[in-house]
C-alpha cells in the first residue's frame, strides 16, 4: 500500500513545464503560447501506533507518560485514553499559484516574447520597495 506522500508526489510529478507554459492557441494564423511563473507546494503527514490497555493512547510515549502519572484527565472533552490502543492518521494539503508574465507569439518563422506589463509591474513594485528599504538601511549604517 502506498503512503500519502507517494500518492501526492505521483500526482504533482508531471507539473513542471505544464504549469509554466500553457497550451498553444492559434488566432488568425498567429500561434500564442502563454507563459507564467508557477509555484506549487504541499505537505503531508502519516502516522500509525499500537498498544493495548488503559491509558496507552496508541502507544504514544507522551500519552503513556501522562497516563502513568496520578493525574487523570478531568476537563470536559478530554480524550478517553482507554481501549485497544490502535491509532492511525493521515493528512495533507497543498496549494500553488501562477502569475502570467507574458506569451510567446509566433508569426511566420519568428517567435517573439511579449511581456504582460501589468503583471510584471505588480511583481516588480514590491521588489523595488523592498530593495529601497534595504538600501536605506545600508546607507544609515554606513553614515
Amino acid at each position: 500500500m502506498s503512503t500519502l506522500v507517494e500518492v501526492v508526489a505521483d500526482k504533482v510529478s508531471d507539473y513542471g513545464v505544464r504549469l509554466a507554459y500553457g497550451d498553444p492557441v492559434v488566432i488568425d494564423g498567429v500561434s500564442i503560447v502563454p507563459v507564467a511563473i508557477a509555484y506549487v507546494g504541499f505537505g503531508a503527514g502519516s502516522g500509525n501506533a499500537s498498544g493495548k490497555g488503559e491509558g496507552k493512547a496508541g502507544g504514544n510515549a507522551l500519552w503513556r507518560a501522562i497516563a502513568e502519572t496520578e493525574e487523570k484527565p478531568t476537563a470536559k472533552g478530554d480524550a478517553d485514553m482507554s481501549g485497544d490502543g490502535n491509532a492511525s492518521g493521515e493528512g495533507g494539503g497543498g496549494g500553488g499559484g501562477a502569475i502570467p508574465i507574458g506569451a510567446y507569439v509566433k508569426s511566420g518563422d519568428t517567435a517573439v516574447f511579449q511581456p504582460n506589463v501589468i503583471a510584471l509591474a505588480a511583481v516588480a513594485v514590491p521588489l523595488v520597495i523592498a530593495a529601497g528599504w534595504a538600501l536605506r538601511g545600508i546607507i544609515k549604517v554606513l553614515r
